[in-house]
């Protein structure tokens, strides 16, 4: 990928791990499996190092990465076929991925997950996370990966909104237009998904809230929920095909996908104009993985051009500048409806938001659901 395979990545692990891993196998014989996976190597190695670790480990088990969300499946495609490497997926909510990470650790069954970006810094905290920059670290803008590698965002997404055309009159291209509606808006479940709590914040940040003032968005939903028009049905192809979603408050990249799958023409997308945010979405490598340098390989392969290239073929925004094909930047949504839309401004404080936000959302909104 224009000589990027053969730069050195930054590797950091803590040498800490490795001392602990040895003197526990040597004091008292302790089985593979109740421990992480020793990486010897705490300085940095070629990708041919990598990759030729992750051969021998031949597997690579991911969790919250199936083939039809942002267009995996061409990347494990990609990966598997590459490297020699057997691949499972296992799809999880970014809180369940974590506490399968924290309940298994010695005895973990996934490798690499892929989380929202509040929830990269919750893993970290828990100590579950092993850094690895990959090669293509400083072309990561500062707001979407952590000092040391820990988390490192690999495409971003906007919050959006998908109108049924064929069950709504009139499609909103803003969070004023919603207020004006007389159908059901859905935001899914905000004590459990990424993209959910974001939208909340996206509509926060339209009435003149922040990362650390979530309220009016907390407002706005409970308007919506007094009115009975508050939908908690998840907004998947499935149920949008049935005709049980009107109105779907969610990342770019699925609105665009969900259409695609179904009828691209029955349905209409629009950033909303006041504003909404942009975020991403982050692999985080299990500290416990049993297939550790197989992880590294991917995080490295998901950075790629090419991996960069199949993202935006499932409509995730790269987050490398990467020259994409006509067709597929053809696809995407114009930029100029981008122009409201803004990252995260303050990390730290969407983190401890983020943390709150279920339970705000228990006691402001869904008692007010009809």
């Amino acid at each position: 990928m224009k000589g990027k395979w053969n730069k050195k990545p930054f590797l950091f692990i803590q040498a800490g791990i490795l001392g602990m891993s040895v003197l526990g196998l040597a004091a008292c014989g302790t089985k593979e499996t109740s421990i992480a996976p020793v990486v010897a190597d705490s300085g940095s190695l070629t990708i041919e190092e990598i990759e030729s670790k992750a051969k021998k480990e031949g597997k690579i088990n991911s969790l919250g990465m199936p083939d039809t969300w942002a267009n995996w499946g061409e990347t494990w495609a990609d990966v598997t076929k590459k490297y020699t490497l057997k691949h499972t997926d296992t799809d999880l909510s970014s809180a369940e991925e974590i506490a399968k990470f924290e309940s298994e650790k010695g005895n973990a069954t996934a490798d690499i997950g892929d989380v929202g970006i509040s929830f990269g810094p919750i893993a970290e905290k828990k100590g579950l996370t092993l850094p690895y920059k990959t090669s293509y670290w400083n072309e990561v803008p500062k707001w979407a990966k952590d000092d040391n590698g820990d988390w490192i965002v690999g495409y971003q997404g906007t919050i959006a909104f998908l109108t049924n055309k064929k069950l709504v009159k009139n499609s909103p291209k803003s969070w004023n237009d919603i207020l004006k509606g007389n159908y059901k808006v859905t935001i899914g479940d905000v004590q459990r998904g990424a993209q959910n709590q974001m939208g909340v914040l996206a509509a926060a940040i339209a009435y003149g809230g922040n990362e650390s003032n979530i309220k009016p968005g907390l407002d706005y939903f409970a308007k919506l929920a007094k009115q009975g028009r508050l939908s908690l049905t998840d907004a998947k192809p499935a149920n949008i095909e049935k005709g049980e979603v009107e109105v779907a408050i969610v990342w770019d990249f699925n609105a665009l996908s969900y259409a695609e799958q179904i009828n691209r023409d029955q349905f209409d997308i629009s950033i909303p104009k006041e504003g909404s945010v942009v975020s991403g979405y982050t692999t985080i490598i299990n500290k416990y993985a049993k297939h550790p340098y197989a992880a590294m390989l991917t995080r490295e392969y998901i950075l790629s051009d090419q991996g960069q290239i199949n993202l935006a073929k499932g409509f995730a925004r790269p987050i490398r500048d990467v020259k994409l094909p006509k067709e597929v930047a053809d696809k995407l949504l114009p930029k100029e409806q981008y122009k409201n839309a803004k990252p995260v401004e303050d990390p730290k404080a969407w983190e401890k938001t983020a943390a709150t936000l279920p339970q705000l959302w228990q006691e402001e909104v869904l008692v007010n659901v009809k």
